[in-house]
C-alpha cells in the first residue's frame, strides 16, 4: 500500500527545493566595473591619480574594498582602465573628425574639437591633459592593458601620417611633425592652462587655434593634386 505524503511534508519539500535553487543561482553584483571606473575617474580628476586609493574609490562607490578587489586585481589595473577608457573615447571622436573631407577643413575641425571636448567633458580633459600616462603607474599593468596603451599610441602616429598624406600628398617626418603641431600640439597648449585651473576655454581660444593652424599649414609643401583636394 503506497505511503501518502502529508501536506506539511509537501510544504517542507517545496521550501527545500526553492532554497536549493536560490543558493545555486549566481548573485548579481551590486557594484559593476563601470561604476568603479567612473568613480575612480571622478577622484583622479579632482585629486590626481595619487588620490585614487582603493579606500577612496570604495567610499565613492559606497562599496566595501573587497568589491573593488573582486573586480580588479590591483589599484594599478583600476587606474589603467580609467586612463585607457578616456584615451580611447577621446581618440575615436578626434580621429573621426580628422578623417572628414575636404582634408584642410577636417584638420581644422579636429583642432577646434580639442577646445570643444574640454568644454563638454572637463573631467576627461583633466585625466588626459593634466596628467601623463606614467602618472597612472603603468608599470603594474597586465600585458593586455599595456598592449591597448601601445595601440593607442600607434593610432596617433598612423592617423596623423594618413591625414598628412591626404592633406598634402606626403607623409615624411618633417611634414607629419608640422601637421601634428597644427592639429594636436598647438590646440593642446591652447587649452591646457584652462584645464589646470578648472575653467572652460574662453571663445578666443578657438581664434588662437584657427590662426595657429593656418600659419602652420603655410609651412607644409602642397602637391598640385593635394591643393585641389584641400
Amino acid at each position: 500500500m503506497p505511503v501518502r505524503a502529508s501536506p506539511s511534508h509537501g510544504v517542507l519539500l517545496d521550501r527545500s527545493i526553492r532554497t536549493c535553487i536560490l543558493l545555486s543561482m549566481p548573485r548579481a553584483s551590486k557594484f559593476d566595473e563601470d561604476q568603479i571606473v567612473k568613480a575612480a575617474g571622478r577622484i583622479i580628476a579632482t585629486h590626481g591619480p595619487s588620490g585614487a586609493t582603493i579606500g577612496a574609490i570604495a567610499r565613492a562607490v559606497g562599496a566595501p574594498t573587497g568589491s573593488i578587489y573582486h573586480r580588479f586585481d590591483s589599484r594599478d589595473v583600476v587606474l589603467a582602465k580609467v586612463w585607457l577608457r578616456a584615451g580611447t573615447t577621446f581618440q575615436a571622436a578626434f580621429f573621426e573628425r580628422l578623417s572628414g573631407s575636404p582634408p584642410r577643413k577636417a584638420g581644422l575641425d579636429a583642432a577646434l574639437y580639442m577646445a570643444e571636448r574640454v568644454r563638454l567633458h572637463p573631467q576627461e580633459a583633466r585625466l588626459l591633459l593634466h596628467h601623463r600616462r606614467e602618472d597612472f603607474v603603468d608599470r603594474g599593468w597586465p600585458a593586455e592593458l599595456r598592449r591597448q596603451a601601445i595601440e593607442l599610441g600607434r593610432q596617433v602616429e598612423a592617423e596623423l601620417a594618413r591625414f598628412s598624406q591626404r592633406l598634402c600628398g606626403r607623409a615624411d617626418a618633417r611634414t607629419v611633425r608640422i601637421v601634428a603641431y597644427a592639429v594636436v600640439e598647438a590646440p593642446f597648449a591652447a587649452v591646457r592652462r584652462h584645464v589646470s585651473v578648472h575653467e572652460a576655454p574662453p571663445p578666443y581660444v578657438d581664434a588662437l587655434i584657427r590662426a595657429t593652424y593656418a600659419a602652420a599649414l603655410r609651412l607644409v609643401p602642397m602637391t598640385s593634386r593635394s591643393r585641389r583636394r584641400s
